[in-house]
């Protein structure tokens, strides 16, 4: 028995694989190796071939390995947290039919609009699932598949979420958890099982779907001979369920049964992302309900345009991200990808409030405002969600954890901190989805509750406290959004 306990946390993003080797004991970070994902496609198309997955996935162990200069013998697990919604499609030979289609790809906004129609509309999904089928969700990836590309649907022998593809590489098992499961809308969050009459109805069999652990934490296998040798790690050690990111993330912050509960967190990424673990079961047709990873719920928003779409406008003004300032009488919805919430799949940005006077700095701080006001409103919906009014003293005082990238850039804080008036905690922990995973991969190899374990590992925060909120800005960016919805379909 080594002296240290090591595990691993893989946070497989859209953008990169990063693998946290973590002190079991401590929570203490040791290392974190990294490697790129490529995704491809035009218009609406958003694609990656899993393979390249697996393949950094083993860099990044690799590299992480050599950065913490360990020997392999000390790691005795480890847990994948992965990018949500994605549609693998797997032969008889357990190998991609075509490349995943992602979360971000929008082409089937026209299958979820119908999906939505054919079980009764959206309060009938929620009822069932916690969700109704928006573009980014499995069921209608599968039923675009279905309608665009039959050969390829009908040569899928199994049918994964992209952590529960990585999790079977390393555990030679078939597995998911209620978490990710709970993103795909064909799990319903009501049963805790996947629901056989959405199953008929988008023409999949359940067979060809993983099992569904009872949460991230259970260790559903150990780390095979060809999986130890590709990554240079014993056989035999712990392998988790794993979960998806958000629900990682969760973890990773102490958010759920054993920490925190109706706490919200907001995620500056690629896409803003809001959420809060509950006790209560989420059903709100302007939220996703998702499941979280230690069996309560997840209530979610997520916004396709915050830190990227942002950084496009700052391009295209010749800026740097930080050379901006508020932005006066102009708004700008930097809706370049579509938007997801509110559900928009085809929309395009919107500039309106232009002057003579109006700079180029005043642009790029519209294009934060924008991004900020909709994912905070948002966070409304799931704070209702949890039971909440968020228009009450003590909920509006609550502290917002204020996670991802972004956090790195000083105008995104303080446009979150003037926008949402409420104090900011942000977590000094960069890797909050690897943490989460570790979290899980310790709970898998020890059996401890992968939450308490998380918050007992602590890891610091910064604190600001509240400021005035700005509502006049507010009250501009929410008309403009109101009354341009209709019209923001490309």
């Amino acid at each position: 028995m080594p002296a240290q306990q090591v595990v691993i946390g893989v946070d497989s993003s859209t953008q990169s694989a990063k693998a946290a080797f973590v002190d079991a004991a401590t929570g203490r970070t040791l290392a974190v190796g990294r490697a790129p994902h490529q995704v491809g496609g035009e218009g609406g198309a958003r694609e990656s071939d899993p393979e390249v997955w697996w393949y950094a996935l083993r860099e990044a162990v690799s590299a992480g390995l050599k950065e913490s200069g360990l020997p392999a013998s000390a790691v005795t697990g480890i847990a994948v947290a992965g990018q949500q919604h994605g549609l693998v499609v797997l032969d008889r030979a357990g190998r991609p039919v075509r490349p995943a289609l992602l979360w971000n790809d929008t082409r089937s906004a026209p299958q979820a609009a119908a999906l939505t129609e054919a079980l009764g509309g959206p309060d009938a999904w929620t009822a069932r699932t916690g969700s109704v089928p928006v573009a980014s969700m499995t069921a209608a990836k599968w039923q675009w598949l279905r309608e665009n590309e039959p050969r390829a649907a009908e040569a899928a022998a199994a049918v994964r979420l992209p952590h529960d593809f990585l999790t079977e590489r390393l555990a030679g098992t078939a597995a998911t958890d209620p978490g990710d499961a709970s993103g795909t809308c064909w799990y319903s969050t009501a049963t805790g099982a996947y629901d056989p009459e959405i199953l008929h109805l988008i023409g999949l069999d359940a067979d060809s779907l993983p099992p569904v652990a009872a949460t991230g934490a259970v260790r559903i296998g150990s780390l095979t001979d060809t999986a130890a040798a590709d990554l240079g790690l014993p056989a035999g050690i712990a392998v988790a369920a794993g979960t998806g990111d958000n629900m990682a993330a969760a973890v990773g912050l102490g958010l759920g049964g054993a920490g925190l509960l109706d706490h919200p967190a907001l995620s500056l990424g690629t896409s803003g992302t809001v959420f809060a673990a509950s006790r209560t079961r989420p059903a709100s047709p302007g939220l996703a309900g998702f499941a979280a990873a230690d069996g309560t719920y997840l209530p979610l928003a997520c916004t396709l345009n915050c830190t990227l779409a942002v950084d496009k406008i700052a391009t295209l003004l010749g800026l740097g991200r930080d050379a901006a300032e508020a932005g006066g009488e102009v708004v700008l919805l930097p809706y370049l990808d579509g938007e997801r919430t509110p559900d928009l799949p085809a929309a395009s940005g919107l500039l309106t409030g232009l002057r003579h006077t109006t700079t180029r700095q005043q642009l790029l701080g519209a294009a934060y405002e924008g991004a900020v006001v909709t994912v905070l409103r948002a966070l409304d919906e799931v704070l209702r969600a949890c039971g909440l009014d968020p228009a009450d003293e003590e909920v509006a005082a609550r502290p917002l954890r204020l996670v991802g990238g972004g956090t790195k850039g000083r105008h995104w804080v303080e446009t979150v901190r003037r926008l949402s008036g409420r104090p900011l905690l942000i977590p000094q922990s960069g890797e909050l989805v690897a943490l989460g995973a570790a979290a899980l991969a310790a709970g898998a190899a020890t059996g401890e509750d992968p939450v308490a374990l998380a918050s007992s590992w602590g890891g610091g925060a910064v604190e600001l406290p509240p400021v005035e909120r700005d509502m006049a800005t507010w009250e501009r960016v929410t008309a403009v959004l109101k009354k341009a919805a209709p019209t923001l379909l490309a």
